[in-house]
C-alpha cells in the first residue's frame, strides 16, 4: 500500500527538491513506498484532506491544531530548533519604518497562510491596528510579497521568517524588515492518520534518525532542518494547540 506525504504550501520553492530527497530517505527507512505530494496552495491541501487522500502531513501549527482535535490525527515528530516566525516588511524607501507608521486604510500584501496573518495581527494590537483596519491584498508567494512591496502595489507585506531569510540580498535591501516575531513556541509537525495508527513507532524512528548520517544531515541542512526531527509527545501537541487558542482568542 502506498503511504501518501503531503506537505504545507508554506515552504520557500527552493525546499521542492529537499522535500523529494527526504522522501527518498524516508521510503528506505520505513521499506515502503511512500508517495510525495506538494500543495501549492491552502484549498489544494484542504481538498486533499477533505477527499481522505492525506495519511502523513507536515503542517504548520494552525492546521495541526485542527487535525489533532477534529480528525484525530497523531503527533509523529517536530523540527528541532526551527520555529514559525514572521516578518511585517516594507519597501525600502518606504516612511512605513515601523508598527507605529502603520495607519487604519493602509494595504497588506500577504499569502494564505492564516498562521502568519494571525500572528501578524497579534503584533499590530501593540498600535492599535486591527484586521478590519487594513485593506488586504493576496499574493502566491512570498517572493510575490516582496515583488509587490518594491512596486509600491502595497504599503506592507507578511512573510514567514524562513521565507524572508531565503530571499535574495538584493531583494532584501530593497525591503525595510519592520519588526520580527519572537514567540519560539510555534513550529510546524508532522502527523499520521489514525488509520495508519500502527506505523507511528516506525514513522518516530525514522523520522529523528535521519540526522544521523552525514547524507541525511546534508539533506535536512537543505530543508533549513539543521537539527533534524525530535518524537513529538502528546504533551507537546496538546501545548501547541493551546497556544493556537490563546492567539485565536
Amino acid at each position: 500500500m502506498t503511504i501518501n506525504f503531503l506537505i504545507a504550501p508554506d515552504f520557500p520553492p527552493e525546499f521542492y527538491a529537499g522535500w523529494h530527497f527526504l522522501n527518498t530517505r524516508l521510503q528506505r527507512l520505513i521499506d515502503a513506498p511512500v508517495h510525495l505530494f506538494m500543495a501549492t496552495n491552502a484549498k489544494e491541501e484542504q481538498l486533499e484532506i477533505d477527499n481522505d487522500n492525506v495519511d502523513i502531513i507536515y503542517a504548520n501549527p494552525f492546521d495541526a491544531a485542527k487535525l489533532i482535535r477534529e480528525l484525530g490525527y497523531l503527533p509523529v515528530v517536530r523540527p528541532v530548533n526551527c520555529f514559525d516566525e514572521m516578518v511585517i516588511a516594507s519597501a525600502a524607501e518606504s516612511e512605513i519604518k515601523s508598527l507605529k507608521d502603520v495607519k487604519p486604510g493602509m494595504s497588506i500584501l500577504c499569502t494564505e497562510n492564516y498562521d502568519v496573518k494571525l500572528i501578524a495581527l497579534r503584533l499590530m494590537e501593540a498600535v492599535d491596528i486591527e484586521e478590519n483596519d487594513l485593506t488586504w491584498i493576496k499574493s502566491e508567494s512570498c517572493s510575490a510579497v516582496a515583488r509587490g512591496l518594491i512596486q509600491h502595489e502595497a504599503d506592507i507585506g507578511l512573510f514567514m521568517s524562513s521565507a524572508y531569510y531565503k530571499l535574495t540580498s538584493i531583494t532584501r535591501s530593497r525591503l525595510n524588515l519592520m519588526i520580527e516575531s519572537k514567540i519560539n513556541d510555534l513550529y510546524h509537525v508532522i502527523l499520521l492518520h489514525p488509520r495508519n495508527a500502527g506505523m507511528l513507532e516506525t514513522l518516530q524512528n525514522a523520522f529523528s534518525s535521519i540526522h544521523e548520517t552525514p547524507a541525511g544531515a546534508m539533506l535536512l541542512e537543505d530543508l533549513g532542518l539543521n537539527d533534524g526531527f525530535a518524537v513529538l509527545k502528546k504533551e507537546e501537541a496538546e501545548l501547541l494547540i493551546d497556544l493556537i487558542e490563546t492567539l485565536r482568542d
